[in-house]
């Protein structure tokens, strides 16, 4: 069977809302703020060969890129000629998933007419795992939570109640981390759902013939995109804070031959005893996700533009590290490896790509217990800038490349804290032709009447988003404690009343400051972002009333 055009796009686009869908659902239902507000988790559905055919629109890049490779080794442990209809399996082991333990991820067979047609698969961060909580300062991935191998959690229907059991007595927020679980079912029974409506209105059997037009068109748009990149190796590296105070090194390496890509991590640091190790799924997903950016951005997601891109990293370096290494704060590296990809890509792309972003998607997680004496943990994002590109200013405060949103106020003081302060960090975003994205401050007070055990996700601390074809650097992040700086890499107790203030980085400028536009810079100074004096000083603006 061959679909026209016409009709490949819009069944296309109809398995893109089916996920879409299914994400409303989980964000309606989910008990977590990480969930609800901040959109950390994904909703896939693929073929039975386990190939990514759509993906619901707020996903974050690491979960999409993953989840296939994640159902493929799931199918493996659990083939799909033994699937039964009910089946539901489970897993967040890092190495399978998404590289570390909170990430929950979830796969159902979808049956239609006795046949296995399709799989419905889901990812989501959890409101807890038990373990330390996470932080970049574990030493092993035994500390970091609860391990749950490939299993199923419903056999043919049936609950694995034992295991339910285990899961809630291991961490310290059962009623939510379980009202996740279920919320994730709900998203995958959604899916299957509306998978069977398609396929009734359509008079299909199955999605063999649509998932392989699917896959085979946005192979051969890839492939042509790389056609017109010219052959060659293009090489960079680039340097992150690191745990304490040693930088660390990542490096790429990328080989255009004809219709492939090869991403090679030679030259990155080897494995670290703390928890910055990034696991080959998410190296490949961030890989994946930049050249996508580059060559095919407008096309679709699936695994068809994947196909024609190998990502290679040395076994027991940053990105390739062997078990037991601790794993729980990959983010903090994986994030920066699109400005590696970007990076060694420009000779071939001038003035199409991005300076860097403030890369590290900042966070803060902590554990206490309420003056009625009940445990509570709470996890929120708060974003850097993102680098700016040859055409435009980067966005304040966004998780590039995370897509992950920052909290709200709101939801943040559900929990014993005070935010005393939270705006954006005035000239933090790197000066250019086009000016990099703001960080933000927030201060927070403590207001429980016990004390807290705060762990942080951030970097670019020491070493900043460096700026592109003549732009300034972005601004260094930093935490501070009562006014003092402190590791943000290490977990802290905070008392009752004490104070702390984190500040963002923020993303690079690209272009040379003096070609930006006198319009823009006064727009700059009117919203606050870019003071008079930067305004003077780098904008090359003599007179202050230019600036009114």
């Amino acid at each position: 069977m061959s679909f026209d055009p016409i009709s490949l796009e819009i069944l296309w686009n109809r398995l893109v809302a089916i996920t879409d869908e299914a994400a409303a659902t989980l964000i309606r239902t989910s008990f977590s703020t990480i969930v609800r507000e901040s959109l950390d988790f994904a909703c896939v559905l693929l073929d039975p060969r386990g190939r990514g055919l759509s993906q619901c629109t707020v996903a974050p890049p690491s979960f999409i890129g993953t989840l296939p490779r994640t159902v493929k080794a799931l199918t493996r442990e659990f083939s799909p000629e033994t699937a039964r209809d009910g089946d539901v399996i489970v897993t967040n082991d890092p190495w399978i998933g998404t590289g570390h333990l909170p990430d929950l991820n979830m796969a159902k067979p979808i049956f239609y007419r006795d046949r296995l047609i399709a799989y419905s698969a889901t990812v989501s961060h959890l409101p807890d795992i038990g373990g330390r909580i996470r932080s970049p300062d574990a030493r092993e991935v035994y500390e970091e939570g609860f391990q749950i191998p490939p299993w199923k959690l419903f056999d043919a229907g049936e609950l694995d109640e034992k295991l339910v059991r285990l899961l809630e007595h291991n961490v310290r927020v059962p009623d939510r981390v379980m009202g996740d679980i279920w919320s994730q079912l709900a998203a995958h029974r959604l899916m299957e759902r509306r998978l069977h409506e398609l396929l009734d209105e359509q008079g299909l059997s199955d999605l063999e013939a649509l998932s392989e037009a699917i896959v085979s068109t946005s192979r051969r748009a890839m492939q042509q995109a790389i056609r017109e990149m010219p052959n060659g190796e293009y090489a960079y590296s680039l340097q992150t804070d690191g745990f304490d105070g040693t930088p660390l090194t990542l490096a790429a390496t990328v080989r255009v031959a004809d219709e492939h890509i090869v991403a090679d991590y030679s030259g990155t640091s080897p494995q670290v005893g703390r928890g910055l190790n990034v696991v080959p799924n998410y190296t490949y997903a961030f890989t994946t996700y930049a050249l996508k950016c580059i060559l095919a951005p407008t096309l679709l997601n699936n695994e068809g533009c994947c196909d024609p891109i190998e990502v290679t990293a040395p076994e027991g370096c940053l990105l390739n590290p062997v078990y037991p290494a601790a794993v729980g704060a990959r983010a903090i590296m994986g994030h920066f490896l699109p400005t590696v990809i970007f990076g060694a890509l420009a000779q071939a792309f001038p003035g199409r790509l991005q300076a860097a972003s403030a890369g590290c998607l900042w966070a803060m997680q902590y554990t206490g217990f309420n003056r009625r004496g009940e445990r509570f943990t709470n996890l929120f994002f708060l974003n850097g800038g993102q680098g700016a590109s040859s055409d435009r200013d980067g966005i304040s405060c966004i998780s590039f490349p995370g897509n992950i949103s920052n909290t709200p106020i709101e939801m943040i003081e559900e929990t014993p804290i005070l935010i005393e302060r939270k705006s954006f960090r005035e000239d933090s975003g790197g000066s250019g032709q086009f000016r990099g994205g703001n960080g933000q401050s927030l201060v927070i007070r403590v207001i429980n009447e016990s004390p807290l055990t705060v762990s942080f996700l951030s970097d670019r601390n020491k070493i900043p988003a460096p700026g592109f074809a003549g732009g300034h650097d972005g601004a260094l992040g930093a935490v501070t404690l009562n006014g003092k700086p402190i590791n943000p890499k290490e977990t802290v107790i905070v008392q009752p009343g004490d104070v702390i203030a984190l500040n963002t980085p923020g993303g690079a400028g690209y272009g040379e400051p003096h070609l930006r536009g006198r319009e823009r810079v006064t727009a700059d100074v009117a919203s606050g972002m870019v003071s008079e004096r930067l305004a003077r000083e780098t904008y090359q603006w003599a007179s202050p009333r230019v600036l009114t």
